[in-house]
């Protein structure tokens, strides 16, 4: 008995991914039970269990490394699962009242949520090349069918069916990579691949390897030339899964991005530099560009996400400590601004459904003016403006991109970031100098909580929120190095 009690303690850092896993087949068989008149039942329970894998995360931290080294707990993958897991509660709270109308009323749908953000989680965790696949699978296959969830509607299954192509291509992409780096160095363990690189140097093999890799990594961030589903996918999804794609699961693409290049390819430095560059610089033109002549809203937003994921490999491609610092302050602040976003966005109903283009925002600031101001704010935080979080998530970034001597890089983030001003205030625009247009309808009182707090947030960052998250983001970057 007490061996028995021993092992389970020595499981201790994955509690959180324990209690999620067994919480979710729970979730399931409630759901198949009590069927989908009482769906509501199985989201709240959804969302209690998400926070009670968070408040485990926070509150017992421990450090170690499980399962024969394939999956490891430090503060950094700590510091990003707490913004998973946040992303994921934030994104169910806001879906928690949807009907028949964006066929979420199925339990089904809490429960692929939690499924999605357990793999996510294990994706964070990931110590090597399989236990990094089954996560990103677990997490891809969750999302798949979530996108597709409103089967009657042809938008909603296409954006499914083409989400579930092109990511069947990604993990294609991604696996060969990692056949070739474990081809060239015999292991696939990520501290292990390290080592062997250290000792045997580069090949063009491995190089390839690395570049499928990091290839099948940026589908999932959605960073250029690997961004083709995301404004499809987001377009036709209904909104509320929008906003979980929008969230969670760029944070959980993002650290494996991390742990790859600054744990496994560390020796490759020069080489991955030049991918991460690349990757950033095509990100934030193209969105800075393609956005202009959007006319979808959740489009526009797409093409938004795409341009921020490129403002985060800024900060990573300065390959040190203060950049991956940078990235995981940006992600917190890009997590709370999208989860403000998408709280304005959910409380512009008509009667007819969710506000679908930016001209249905005409007038906004007339009829529901605090909406409408909170949504200009968090406009005025996407594009950087001081002394809004968006502003210091891109100061953090820029910051390690120029102590790395990186000067044309950040010069070119900052013109993309000046042009994207325009279709971020063409929104402004839209909202308070156009005729009305369209009646709002009430809208659930969660909704107004929560873009109220974080639009709060977004203003009062500076003397809020941004020493302890600028605290917590610095030990968790050193855990890397």
């Amino acid at each position: 008995m007490n061996s028995d009690v021993t092992d389970f303690a020595s499981l201790a850092p994955a509690y959180p991914e324990l209690i999620v896993a067994v919480g979710a087949l729970v979730l399931l068989v409630v759901g198949i039970v009590l069927n989908k008149e009482r769906s509501l039942l199985v989201s709240i329970g959804a969302i209690v269990l998400l926070a009670v894998a968070g408040l485990v995360l926070l509150f017992n931290p421990v450090d170690g490394v499980l399962f024969n080294g394939l999956f490891i707990v430090d503060s950094f993958g700590r510091f990003m699962k707490v913004l998973v897991i946040v992303g994921a509660v934030l994104a169910l709270v806001l879906s928690h009242h949807n009907d028949e109308e964006n066929g979420l009323h199925k339990y089904e749908y809490s429960v692929l949520a939690v499924l999605a953000t357990l793999g996510m989680m294990i994706m964070v965790s990931a110590n090597d090349l399989m236990s990094l696949y089954i996560g990103l699978e677990l997490q891809s296959l969750s999302l798949y069918v979530m996108a597709a969830i409103k089967r009657d509607d042809s938008r909603a299954t296409e954006a499914g069916l083409k989400y579930f192509v092109l990511g069947a291509l990604s993990s294609g992409m991604l696996l060969y990579g990692a056949s070739m780096v474990y081809g060239f160095t015999g292991h696939t363990n990520l501290s292990e691949i390290v080592v062997a690189i250290a000792s045997e140097g580069r090949s063009i093999g491995l190089i390839f390897g690395m570049v499928f890799l990091l290839a099948g990594v940026a589908f999932k961030i959605s960073a250029v030339p690997f961004h083709m589903w995301t404004p499809d996918v987001y377009e036709g999804a209904p909104t509320p899964v929008t906003a979980f794609f929008a969230m969670a699961p760029k944070v959980a693409a993002m650290t494996l991005m991390i742990r790859l290049v600054m744990v496994s390819f560390a020796p490759l430095t020069q080489d991955w530099q030049q991918i991460v560059v690349f990757l950033s610089i095509a990100s934030m033109v193209l969105a800075a560009f393609a956005a202009i002549g959007q006319q979808s809203i959740k489009r526009l937003i797409a093409y938004s996400s795409i341009g921020h994921v490129g403002f985060a490999l800024v900060g990573l491609s300065s390959g040190t400590q203060v950049g991956v610092e940078g990235v995981a302050i940006y992600m917190a602040i890009y997590v709370g601004m999208t989860v403000a976003l998408f709280a304005c966005i959910l409380s512009l109903r008509t009667e007819t459904g969710y506000v679908e283009t930016i001209a249905d925002l005409a007038g906004a600031s007339r009829t529901r003016p605090v909406v409408a101001g909170i949504m200009a704010i968090v406009m005025f935080s996407l594009i950087g403006l001081p002394p809004l979080a968006g502003f210091f998530a891109k100061w953090q970034v820029f910051l390690a991109a120029i102590e790395a001597h990186l000067y044309v890089l950040a010069v070119i983030g900052m013109l993309a970031s000046a042009i994207s001003a325009f279709y971020y205030l063409r929104v402004v625009k839209v909202m308070y100098f156009d005729e009305p247009v369209k009646e709002f309808v009430a809208v659930p009182a969660e909704l107004n909580v929560v873009m109220v707090v974080f639009g709060f947030l977004i203003v009062t960052y500076f003397f809020t929120v941004g020493n302890p998250l600028s605290s917590f983001a610095h030990s968790a970057a050193g855990s890397l190095f």
